[in-house]
């Protein structure tokens, strides 16, 4: 019981281990965020654009929806975010050959090399935090995230049902 509270008052929310566990994951999500951020400055990344040149390594050739499918935003996200990618000549647009009127995202050399080495600093702070967990942690931690977005993926007819593909 917390000291402010009322002995009759049901318990705080943060008195509650899963509140307090799930504040800890969103609190180190938030903060390897700002790490990545930090690491991706030199190469005038931004992390939403680093999502991107990673989706395009894995699934080059997605279209641009399926690419918003495959990031949980909105078409209309990654439509304001394409122009800068290739403003930059990191990525193109082509046409489907099945159909043109859809549009199909492909990396150039430039967004390829950069991509690497975006994907090569993801790593390494991936690895040193990581690291701070010992195999069994981090696979109980990552069997109860994987339980999580597999939940929600399967309640919530919004969100995307290929994700289960993207969990290993």
């Amino acid at each position: 019981m917390n000291k402010t509270q009322a002995p009759d008052a049901p318990p705080a929310m943060w008195d509650n281990p899963r509140f307090r566990n799930w504040i800890a994951v969103a609190r180190a999500c938030h903060l390897v965020q700002q790490e990545l951020q930090r690491r991706l400055k030199p190469l005038d990344l931004k992390t939403p654009h680093l999502d991107i040149l990673v989706n395009l390594v894995r699934t080059e050739g997605i279209s641009q929806q399926d690419l918003a499918r495959k990031l949980l935003v909105g078409r209309s996200n990654v439509t304001m975010l394409l122009p800068q990618l290739e403003k930059r000549d990191l990525i193109e647009r082509r046409p489907d050959a099945a159909d043109r009127r859809v549009l199909c995202l492909y990396l150039t050399q430039k967004g390829r090399a950069l991509a690497d080495r975006a994907i090569a600093i993801q790593t390494e702070v991936v690895e040193t935090i990581m690291s701070l967990s010992t195999p069994e942690e981090c696979e109980l931690v990552g069997d109860a995230m994987r339980r999580i977005a597999a939940h929600l993926t399967e309640t919530r007819p919004d969100v995307a049902t290929d994700l289960k593909d993207d969990l290993p």
